[in-house]
């Protein structure tokens, strides 16, 4: 008997075989969500497929200027990142298992991590993640094992779509999480020191938040470790060129989304999530380390080491079942660091600092536009304060051909006239300039 059936007849055999019929398959699925067959349409040429797929991608809007953040950006990528991330021997390179036949893409992964623990001050760091939502809530798990509790506190300045990941994700856990409302577009440190306790595993920060404001954690670092918790810090990759790292404030783990270093937004993906840590927590870590050895004859060489994960030794006590090979977005973030450079880093991280500063002074001095936070330092985005519901603002600066923020209400109540501004190195002061005309335009009418 063939052990893949493609005829009717094959299928009755197997069925017959062993005593089952097709329904007693399904006996388990509730007939509201069986479904009986699908209403699909005839099939099409592949000229018709195309020009239908040509139609429907004709209604993206891909002439927008963007001023839209709120955790992915629109950054200039050099032209020799995709130049070399796409030869062959990196972008068809699958899973390195056999590291005699792999060399080249684990060193490629090994840089990366070198890259990441240089650009966070940290010690470890793993061969990337998901995205930067799926990395937060990995270092929440990994603090939970690390310290055995399960209550978790987290600003609710960080990105709210990653906030909506974790609820997501511990629905069925027996797990606390505890949100704590931000002060001013800043993080209440009193609030998230009286809810420490004994229980608490870790407190979930980001820098710059989500409002774009920026932070120093280090007070709150030395109040969560005296309670025995870790301070898990999600940050912007490339804000780091000019910010101090989460090393340095005390951030046990950190996590980031790495689309910000040379990756397209292409419409949500794929992205890249990033982690690093402390040392003593590497066992911890989870998804796949690349590590430094030397063979038999003395040469440096590069394995997979401290393999957690649930396919490999540790099987039931992996500490994550996370697997998908994420080196090609990794090896992207390499590139784009390498071509930069340190100074190369630092000064894009300056021009989007400085192009959001200028254009939160040109558009504050519309008349009824004010920023909704008064913080000291925020790096590429801020938060405006309309005379009117943000969302429909946004709608009709999209028809002048701008992207023009992210409306707040949609995760923040009584924030309904408040929009979300990002500016990269990649506008122009013309650009701004023409937002700042055509939101003036917009609010006078």
């Amino acid at each position: 008997m063939p052990f893949i059936s493609n005829t009717d007849e094959q299928r009755e055999e197997m069925l017959t075989e062993i005593g089952l019929t097709m329904n007693d398959l399904f006996a388990n699925i509730p007939p509201a969500c069986r479904c009986d067959g699908l209403d699909l349409p005839e099939g099409l040429s592949e000229q018709e497929v195309r020009a239908h797929l040509a139609d429907i991608a004709g209604k993206n809007h891909t002439d927008l200027t963007l001023f839209l953040g709120g955790g992915f950006y629109d950054h200039f990528i050099p032209a020799a990142v995709q130049a070399i991330t796409s030869r062959g021997e990196f972008y068809t390179a699958y899973t390195p298992y056999q590291p005699e036949v792999s060399q080249g893409t684990l060193q490629a992964i090994y840089e990366y991590q070198s890259a990441i623990c240089r650009l966070t001050g940290m010690e470890s760091a793993n061969a990337s993640l998901y995205d930067g939502g799926t990395a937060i809530y990995e270092a929440m798990m990994m603090a939970m094992s690390a310290t055995r509790r399960s209550k978790i506190i987290i600003d609710d300045a960080v990105n709210p779509i990653y906030r909506v990941m974790l609820e997501s994700y511990t629905r069925n856990l027996n797990i606390e999480l505890v949100t704590v409302p931000n002060g001013g577009g800043h993080a209440d440190r009193d609030a998230i020191i009286a809810k420490l306790d004994r229980t608490t595993a870790a407190v979930i920060v980001q820098n710059p938040n989500f409002f774009g404001c920026i932070e120093d954690f280090t007070d709150l670092a030395d109040s969560v470790h005296e309670h025995g918790a870790l301070l898990i810090a999600s940050c912007y990759p490339l804000a780091l060129g000019i910010l101090k790292t989460p090393g340095e404030m005390g951030a046990d783990i950190v996590t980031g989304e790495g689309q910000s270093l040379g990756m397209p937004m292409s419409f949500g993906g794929p992205y890249l999530g990033f982690m690093a840590t402390r040392g003593k927590l590497v066992r911890k870590l989870p998804g796949r380390i690349v590590g430094q050895t030397a063979d038999g004859a003395g040469k440096r060489g590069f394995v997979l080491t401290l393999q957690a994960r649930e396919q490999h030794i540790k099987r039931e006590r992996a500490t994550s079942n996370i697997c998908t090979n994420e080196a090609l977005c990794a090896l992207t973030a390499s590139v784009y660091l390498a071509l930069l450079g340190k100074e190369g880093l630092r000064k894009t991280a300056t021009l989007c600092s400085d192009k959001a500063s200028y254009a939160y002074h040109r558009l504050t001095a519309i008349p009824g536009v004010e920023p909704h936070f008064h913080a000291k330092w925020f790096f590429n985005e801020f938060v405006l304060r309309l005379p009117c519901e943000a969302g429909d603002v946004i709608g009709r600066l999209i028809e002048k051909g701008f992207a023009a923020g992210f409306p707040l209400s949609r995760y923040y109540q009584g924030m309904d006239n408040c929009m979300l501004i990002a500016v990269t190195e990649k506008r122009t002061k013309q650009e701004i300039g023409m937002l700042a005309e055509a939101l003036e335009a917009v609010l006078c009418n």
